[in-house]
């Protein structure tokens, strides 16, 4: 999907950021997934071993290779649904607004948008050992509104795209003041 297709670019508006989740975050999910996969690889071992006729009996056998199956195509349903979530959250900061395309699952998702001069208040977090090696966290952008607040969910460099973001709030504050002014006149 290329954001052209979500997006309609208004006038005099670049992209200025486009924000995944720092690919780090993804790790715990994989190793998640690589757990899983071995679990039958150690019962197959464990059967074979200690219970060697439950793999040559004629019913035993089809049963343990059908829900082998069920299970691996479970766990390959889960990583593939982990990671599209994971790949299709994305944040699109420009000079005049912040849309953020949320995938909710593999059938849901929801869109905000929020124009830069109504934010009130831009704030970073970054919680724990692993995201402050790595240098991700969260984002917070608040509105006086209650309903459009937008979280950026570990982010690459969040401290940076906090200054940016008060830096193009304030720059478009300016340019809206300056066109209700000419209007005004």
């Amino acid at each position: 999907m290329h954001l052209s297709a979500v997006i309609k670019q208004k006038a005099n508006e670049k992209v200025v950021y486009v924000l995944h989740r720092d690919p780090i975050t993804f790790v715990p999910q994989l190793a998640l997934f690589l757990l899983l996969a071995a679990i039958p690889f150690l019962g197959y071992f464990f059967l074979a071993n200690y219970l060697p006729n439950i793999l040559e009996g004629a019913i035993s056998y089809p049963l343990l290779v059908l829900f082998t199956s069920i299970f691996y195509l479970s766990i390959i349903l889960f990583l593939y649904t982990e990671f599209t979530v994971f790949y299709l959250d994305v944040s699109v900061v420009t000079t005049a607004r912040i849309v953020e395309m949320e995938q909710l699952g593999l059938f849901s998702r929801t869109i905000s948008e929020l124009e830069l001069f109504r934010i009130q208040d831009v704030t970073s977090e970054v919680n724990g050992f692993f995201p402050s090696i790595f240098h991700y966290g969260n984002v917070f952008v608040k509105t006086a509104s209650e309903n459009t607040n937008i979280i950026f969910h570990n982010v690459k460099n969040p401290e940076t795209i906090r200054e940016e973001l008060l830096k193009l709030a304030h720059e478009d504050r300016k340019l809206h003041m300056a066109t209700a002014i000419n209007e005004e006149a």
